[in-house]
């Protein structure tokens, strides 16, 4: 996929991907809070939980950004593709087994709101890079993602990378809400 397509790309899926998250901050307490019976998540522990995640890919996708600008400056010229594609697996929950590391676990201590702002923030900084890696930049910079074995990837797989974590996640959150609802259909 052209750098330019990707970009658009991943920008709309981020914008996308956001709105589908922030209708799950409106739900009220009850469904949020719920646990389901196998002992997961609820559903402000997985919104959490992506910030979370969130997070730490951001670390490395604003060091990423700025060697790569640093190497653009530097003379050299970026590749024209990139490969999306390849990241499609990371967006379905049961496509393989995900052991995440300790620290991306949530706390459940973090005000909701706080979660909510965190998310918006985040999404805002991934805009911005883009904006930043606008003439493929992104593509002079490849970092190793042990997930799925993906191997070297670029910054703009990076940063959909972590799109498609959010969408994985939006799966579950689905799950978690249709649970509770049949829980609640029970007791009633």
């Amino acid at each position: 996929m052209k750098v330019s397509d990707a970009i658009e790309k991943i920008r709309r899926d981020l914008v996308d991907t956001l709105e589908r998250l922030d209708r799950w901050f409106d739900l009220p307490v009850e469904p949020q809070t719920y646990k389901p019976r196998d002992g997961g998540w609820s559903i402000r522990e997985v919104l959490e939980h992506i910030t979370l995640t969130n997070h730490f890919l951001m670390i490395i996708i604003r060091k990423g950004r700025d060697k790569a600008l640093k190497r653009y400056e530097q003379g050299k010229v970026p590749h024209r593709d990139t490969d999306l594609d390849r990241l499609a697996t990371i967006a379905q929950p049961d496509a393989f087994p995900w052991d995440r590391p300790e620290h991306m676990e949530p706390t459940g201590n973090v005000p909701v709101e706080e979660v909510r702002a965190t998310l918006h923030n985040q999404q805002k900084q991934c805009l911005d890079i883009l904006d930043e890696l606008s003439a493929g930049q992104g593509t002079l910079y490849r970092v190793r993602m042990s997930v799925q074995n993906l191997g070297k990837i670029d910054l703009y797989q990076w940063i959909y990378f972590l799109v498609q974590h959010q969408k994985r996640h939006l799966v579950q959150l689905e799950k978690i809400l249709q649970e509770w609802r049949r829980e609640k259909a029970k007791k009633t």
